[in-house]
């Protein structure tokens, strides 16, 4: 479809250079055989204000939602409180209350999946490369790996996840002081922050100070930044290539590589070395030493990781974290890979910082990775500390932090902001308090010699094998979905099966309310009043055609156009056909010009007698739309969110004008527009019936799959992505919130958006829908035809003259 549509962005300029001068030019007098119409004779449809706005609406209309989404962002701050329920009366209770927020923030980590026990790591070795790949004075070093998830597949049992990378032991028979996971950045190795390879300074090196402090350290490996192009098309970061398969399933990068952390955790639990020894004689031993202690520490996208782990795991005694880019609730500006579905709704930055409470934390505020991405394929992005919302960081933990303290509870947490200072220049100080909590003395500086002791590790084939290992796994969670679907839609397949539409209607309705809530996103504004605004754009033989804009919300306008045929006889009601451009489309193209995708059949179904309204949609402008999205997803929300309102406020507009039969709405959408008419009919209900065109398909694996050569993960569409659609609805499902409404696919046998057999693979579960579940065959149809991304007209047009009931003409 883009390729397509891109193909012909010359056309699509003319186009739209052609409707802005139709927009400004003045509006020959109706015809003589038109004069009978008065109400349509002036410049504003009847009963609508003038409409004033000059230059771009559709780049108005974008610009608006920006605005709207950029006051959500602000306002969600306020509203996040209501989803804590705090009890500071002890340690205990503090735990026990905040349970359901670390609950949820795994949820949306997407960290759903049992991790594998295992009594030790594997050593990683070859004949050519031993597992001892070098040595400190007083410790040693192993590359090692050690299993983390297995196939999701409840039949089977193969690991499919390890973490790699090194681990440091003290040398001889002494025994570890504690465990530590040390997290290096994505763009770090862990032999850089060990000091067996250049890039990091000695004095910065904290696993291996570490180790020399006599500590047990674990340095798990993360998915780099490297920039790759991805199947001969779309330039992405490792990271974004596994985020985006990922989200459509519900797990995502970050989840993966806490998990790995975590299963660390598990291991130190089980084999902890420093169990029943007093070893420091500081304030920290006099816990429970049957305990062991664990401490995680990382820099730039390792603090995000250690943060979070800490966050999730209360055995974490000790946490530090450093040069953390960006603020974690708030990541539309920085890489997509950091994109997670709602946490803005629901966590802020200390928020986070409150689930480690009361364990020690220690937030130092160095200068983190700084990255900038560009736009080839993949989102654009910045990486930047300075985004964080350092302001507001030291009132907030600071008011938990004495709230825990009025109950006799210390909170041992600082946060300090080293402005001057240099990447990896941590605070020597919080880097002391860290170790203290774990009886631990770091070393100030380096002061031994290492050395490898083999042929170094193969760090590029490492990074590999990591990124094949969360591939896998992606595609075998893809590969289970259905089976997980078909669960989760028992009960409204079982109502299907009474063949009692009442009793569908009823479940199919709580359905919907799960479809929009947790999936589309809902936001809770009321919608304003439409205050429609028209004026003439067209005045044709047959037909006249108006701009008209309509508010939805504070900021947030609908517009399209209205065509109306001139036959129409006094006191007369029509149906309505709602005509959905796709991709960077605009309303002009459904209507003159002849465009290749959507040959005028907005203008075509109106000669044949309908009403018709052509809506603009969002996705156009490239990143201007899909940045909106990136500002949606954390607050739990996606462009849906706001094209849904726009969509209920168009058709209740319509429903009030004279001419229109308001039982009789369709729609009809193309491409882009056809993904619409998967998701806006389910949740407006003013809408009787659908027709999805040029974009029907297994949806699910197409924005999942590393292995068909129609998925979007490998193409710049970077917003397309929906969160958890693998678990919850496909296009089957969602025909299934369409339903007992007819419903129809328009389908060309050259379209390139998917190939027939995905199409009528998941078209054959709509049928039997349809036909063996409801008994309402007759409402659901199949046109395929031989053609490329485009409006056939022939089978649509017949479904619509049918279900619409308005007769066909000669």
């Amino acid at each position: 479809m883009l390729a397509f549509l891109r193909a012909r962005g010359f056309v699509l300029s003319v186009f739209f250079l052609v409707g802005l001068l139709c927009a400004a030019l003045p509006m020959h007098a109706p015809a003589a055989e038109d004069a009978k119409v008065e109400r349509h004779a002036g410049t504003e449809l009847a009963a609508t204000a003038p409409l004033t706005m000059e230059g771009d609406i559709a780049s108005q209309l974008v610009d608006g939602v920006d605005k709207f989404l950029l006051r959500k962002i602000d306002e969600s701050v306020g509203k996040r409180e209501r989803h804590w329920k705090r009890d500071f009366s002890s340690a205990e209770a503090y735990n026990k209350s905040i349970e359901p927020n670390r609950k949820r923030l795994a949820d949306i980590l997407g960290i759903r999946d049992e991790r594998v026990k295992f009594d030790a790591p594997e050593l990683v070795a070859t004949t050519k490369q031993s597992a001892l790949v070098g040595k400190g004075e007083n410790y040693e070093i192993y590359a090692i790996r050690w299993p983390v998830l297995e196939d999701p597949d409840p039949n089977r049992s193969d690991v499919i996840v390890y973490g790699e990378g090194l681990l440091c032991l003290p040398a001889g028979d002494k025994k570890p002081i504690a465990d530590v996971i040390a997290i290096p950045d994505a763009d770090q190795t862990p032999e850089q922050i060990v000091g067996l390879a250049e890039g990091v300074l000695p004095e910065s090196q904290f696993a291996r100070r570490l180790a020399e402090a006599g500590c047990r350290v674990v340095i798990p490996v993360l998915i780099s930044r490297e920039l790759k192009q991805r199947n001969g098309r779309a330039t992405l970061t490792n990271r974004e290539y596994l985020y985006r398969g990922g989200f459509e399933v519900g797990r995502h990068l970050i989840g993966y590589e806490v998990q790995k952390v975590l299963a660390t955790v598990d291991w130190f639990e089980r084999n902890h070395l420093a169990t029943g020894e007093n070893t420091g004689g500081s304030a920290a031993s006099t816990e429970t030493d049957a305990k062991p202690r664990i401490g995680v520490i990382g820099y730039g996208e390792g603090a995000m990781v250690a943060l979070f782990a800490a966050a999730l795991d209360s055995r974490v005694r000790s946490t530090f974290v450093a040069g953390l880019p960006g603020d974690i609730s708030d990541t539309w500006r920085g890489p997509i890979d950091r994109n997670v579905f709602g946490i803005r709704g629901h966590f802020a930055a200390t928020d986070i910082l409150a689930l480690v409470a009361p364990r020690a934390l220690f937030f130092d505020f160095v200068s983190g990775p700084l990255l900038e991405l560009p736009a080839t394929g993949g989102a654009p992005a910045v990486l930047d500390t300075s985004t964080y919302e350092i302001e507001s960081l030291n009132p907030s933990y600071g008011h938990i932090k004495d709230a825990l303290a009025k109950h006799g509870v210390v909170w041992n947490c600082l946060v300090k902001i080293s402005t001057e200072s240099s990447p990896l220049d941590f605070d020597e100080e919080l880097l002391g308090k860290f170790g203290d909590v774990l009886d631990v003395v770091l070393p100030t500086v380096s002061t031994t010699t290492q050395n490898w002791i083999a042929v170094k590790s193969d760090t590029t084939h490492r990074q590999s094998r990591q990124i094949a290992e969360i591939d896998r796994h992606t595609q075998l969670v893809l590969r289970e979905s259905p089976y997980v679907r078909e669960r989760y839609m028992k009960r409204l397949y079982d109502a299907a099966n009474t063949k009692d539409l009442a009793a569908y209607e009823k479940v199919a309705d709580e359905y919907r309310e799960t479809f929009y809530d947790d999936v589309i996103g809902r936001f809770d504004d009321v919608l304003l009043p439409a205050n429609p605004r028209s004026r003439k754009a067209y005045d044709k033989k047959k037909w006249t055609g108006y701009e008209v804009v309509l508010d939805v919300f504070p900021d947030v306008i609908a517009y399209g156009v209205l065509l109306v045929p001139k036959d129409m006889k006094p006191g007369e009601k029509r149906p309505v056909v709602v005509c959905q451009h796709g991709l960077e489309g605009r309303p002009q193209h459904l209507i003159e010009g002849d465009h290749a995708a959507y040959h005028d059949f907005a203008a075509k179904l109106c000669e044949r007698g309908f009403i018709t309204f052509a809506p603009q949609n969002l996705y156009i402008f490239g990143d201007r739309f899909r940045s909106l999205q990136r500002k949606a997803n954390p607050l739990g929300k996606t462009l849906f969110s706001v094209i849904v309102p726009q969509h209920q406020q168009i058709t209740d507009w319509l429903k009030t004008l004279p001419m229109v039969d308001g039982e009789r709405i369709g729609f009809y959408g193309l491409s882009y527009g056809g993904k619409s008419a998967m998701r806006i009919p389910p949740l407006v209900k003013n809408y009787c019936l659908s027709i999805c065109s040029a974009d029907f398909n297994e949806w699910v694996d197409k924005n999942a799959s590393t292995r068909s050569p129609h998925s979007y993960v490998w193409t710049g569409e970077y917003e397309i992505f929906e969160w958890d659609l693998a678990s919850t609805f496909n296009y089957a499902e969602m025909a299934a919130l369409i339903a007992p409404r007819p419903f129809m696919v328009e389908r060309g046998h050259f379209d390139s958006v998917a190939s027939d057999e995905t199409v009528a693979y998941e078209f054959a579960k709509v049928r039997h829908h349809y036909a063996a579940r409801l008994g309402l065959g007759d409402r659901c149809e199949i046109e395929w035809f031989v053609g490329p991304h485009t409006i056939n007209g022939k089978g649509t047009f017949a479904f619509l003259h049918k279900h619409l009931k308005w007769p066909e003409r000669e």
